[in-house]
């Protein structure tokens, strides 16, 4: 394993917005880096009893480790962020309920009159040798073992104009997309919007649901190791993350069938720029062949992602085959 570049925030380092904060680190296009990253309570729950209202303040939940600066960078550039691993550091994982946070309750933004739920906490064991998270329900003696799945909640770079974004809030520069699909082998495509991008990460799942429905995934303190790139010249207007087997566009908004438009309305645009299909035609294949997977349904922001089979696809690779080249440069780092 050669030219690794190590960073793990110092107490009080990390960061709670996109934008506004001074980079830790300067990398180049090409370089690797292993991310310690802290979980959404910032290590604070670590029991049953630690209920984050009590040993939290907000606005300080979902620190993100970062940003970095990326030489070269320039608004008008695509980043690629290649997820080589994603480990768990801690042997447990936290999930909780909110008063008025979820899916299935009222809101600030959805204001009714039932009562609020009740703020519970629930400990996750993490089994890595096992590759299992273990449920265990609160009111019952019920266990269940879900596969241990690692994925990052919140990916993102400095949004334009100056401005700086809470690290909750999805939007076009990323942030809290909350996608399973941001995974070992997966290269995210971020739009650059300022010299040197700025990204960071955090936010690291064991697991999570497709939703988030409750608005806490199994929350764990993570070591990422990431390839970074630059694709130079080429602009990418949402994020967009590619598999081995798929192509994926966000979109993120509020209501969620705006955020499901953005999201194939560029996955139209990508997929006819790659194959040289109309407008309409492109349309019509992902109308047949797309699938729609829910990102978080409970944040300042909905995001959803437009997903097609890339065998589905005939035409070039994305971005020239960055994806390609950046699996085969991560075979040194696994």
């Amino acid at each position: 394993m050669t030219d690794l570049y190590e960073y793990a925030p110092a107490p009080g380092a990390l960061a709670y917005t996109f934008g506004g904060v001074a980079p830790v680190a300067h990398l180049r296009p090409g370089q690797a880096v292993r991310i310690a990253t802290e979980d959404c309570f910032g290590g604070r729950v670590r029991t049953v009893d630690d209920l984050p209202s009590r040993v939290c303040r907000f606005p300080y939940l979902n620190p993100v480790s970062g940003p970095f600066h990326v030489a070269g960078a320039v608004p008008g550039d695509t980043l690629a962020l290649h997820v080589v691993s994603i480990t768990p550091t801690r042997d447990h994982g936290m999930s909780s309920t909110f008063p008025h946070f979820g899916a299935l309750t009222g809101t600030h933004a959805t204001a009714t009159l039932q009562p609020a739920l009740e703020e519970r906490v629930w400990r996750y064991e993490i089994d890595a040798a096992a590759g299992t998270v273990r449920y265990a329900a609160r009111r019952s003696a019920v266990t269940v073992d879900l596969p241990l799945a690692p994925m990052l909640g919140t990916v993102g770079v400095a949004p334009a104009a100056g401005e700086a974004r809470m690290t909750i809030v999805p939007d076009t520069h990323g942030g809290n997309l909350d996608t399973p699909r941001i995974r070992p082998g997966a290269t995210v495509y971020l739009p650059v919007f300022v010299e040197g991008a700025l990204f960071a990460i955090g936010d690291g799942h064991a697991r999570q649901g497709d939703g988030e429905a409750c608005g806490v995934a199994v929350e764990a303190a993570m070591s990422t190791v990431l390839l970074v790139d630059l694709i130079k010249g080429v602009p990418t207007p949402t994020p967009r993350i590619e598999s081995d087997a798929e192509l994926m566009s966000a979109g993120s908004a509020r209501p969620l069938e705006d955020a499901y438009r953005m999201s194939q309305r560029d996955l139209v645009g990508w997929v006819g720029a790659l194959t040289g299909l109309e407008t309409l035609d492109a349309y019509q294949l992902l109308s047949q062949a797309g699938t729609a997977p829910v990102g978080n349904v409970v944040d300042a922001n909905y995001t959803m992602l437009a997903a097609v089979d890339k065998r589905f696809v005939p035409g070039g690779p994305a971005y020239d085959g960055a994806h390609a080249r950046l699996r085969a440069a991560a075979e040194a780092y696994r």
